[in-house]
């Protein structure tokens, strides 16, 4: 059985480990997780029962796959640190955002390098990630690393790294999208008398009950809009009111702004 090891034990990475645990894709001995902060790392040592370290060579010396769990602006001094642990039999998972590929394999051609795209939910197994594999990745490979972030929510593998700023904008950003439309519909409902508690967990699970409807039922949203929309009901009456104010236009713009961003900051990493 494979080994994996995180450099990193943030927010994220815990994700991971508590979902690679509790899928059963890793036991506890197979994991690694290194930092700089010791009481972070017998945080997850008594939680989860994991393996941890201060040194990140150490971490790639144990594992197959390694998840680079930094921040951005550590990505460089990380890699001079393991470089000469690396082999060309490892994958390296970057969790990173903003740093391309090209820059974490430098002039080495041969190694394997994935870079991930996953977002906030993730630290609730809700998560949706995609990744870019670079072409010495097998297929086998590629399906490994599919199944590490599978075990946080769900996953797919794009053929051009450019769409992961696509990506950034729509899933990375979404959260907080979506987390200014719970609040507003919460707004909304308190306005017309809700107590702010009961309006707020009634507008998230509204959220979180529709989006059910559309993953596990296939169920598109224009249906679901149309399900609900009774011929001069209070719901068409509420809908017109969007429409009149452009939500449609402002969430389609909202990720374009986005994804623009997100490839300004590749372009300037890249100088």
């Amino acid at each position: 059985m494979k080994k994996i090891g995180f450099m990193g034990a943030g927010n994220m990475a815990e994700a991971l480990v508590k979902g690679l645990l509790s899928s059963g894709v890793f036991t506890k001995d197979r994991i690694i997780m290194s930092d700089v902060l010791q009481e972070r790392l017998d945080l997850m040592s008594s939680i989860y029962g994991v393996g941890v370290t201060q040194e990140n060579p150490e971490v790639v010396e144990f594992s197959d796959f390694v998840v680079i769990a930094v921040k951005p602006n550590l990505v460089g001094s990380v890699m001079d640190e393991i470089s000469d642990y690396l082999t060309h039999k490892k994958i390296l998972i970057s969790i990173a955002a903003g740093i391309s590929t090209a820059s974490i394999m430098r002039n080495d051609k041969k190694i394997k390098v994935v870079r991930a795209m996953p977002n906030t939910p993730a630290l609730v197994l809700s998560g949706a990630s995609a990744l870019y594999c670079v072409p010495s990745v097998t297929q086998e490979e590629r399906a490994d690393v599919k199944r590490i972030f599978d075990s946080v929510g769900i996953t797919y593998i794009v053929e051009s790294e450019g769409l992961l700023d696509a990506v950034t904008g729509l899933s990375g950003s979404g959260p907080a999208f979506v987390s200014i439309f719970i609040e507003a519909l919460a707004d909304g409902g308190v306005k017309m008398g809700l107590p702010r508690g009961m309006s707020m967990r009634l507008a998230a699970q509204t959220v979180y009950g529709t989006a059910r409807m559309v993953l596990d039922g296939g169920i598109h949203p224009a249906e679901l809009k149309d399900r609900v929309s009774s011929p001069s009901g209070t719901t068409i009456e509420g809908i017109k009111e969007i429409e009149v104010g452009g939500l449609r236009g402002i969430v389609i713009s909202a990720v374009e702004a986005a994804v623009r961003r997100s490839k300004e900051l590749s372009k300037e990493e890249k100088r």
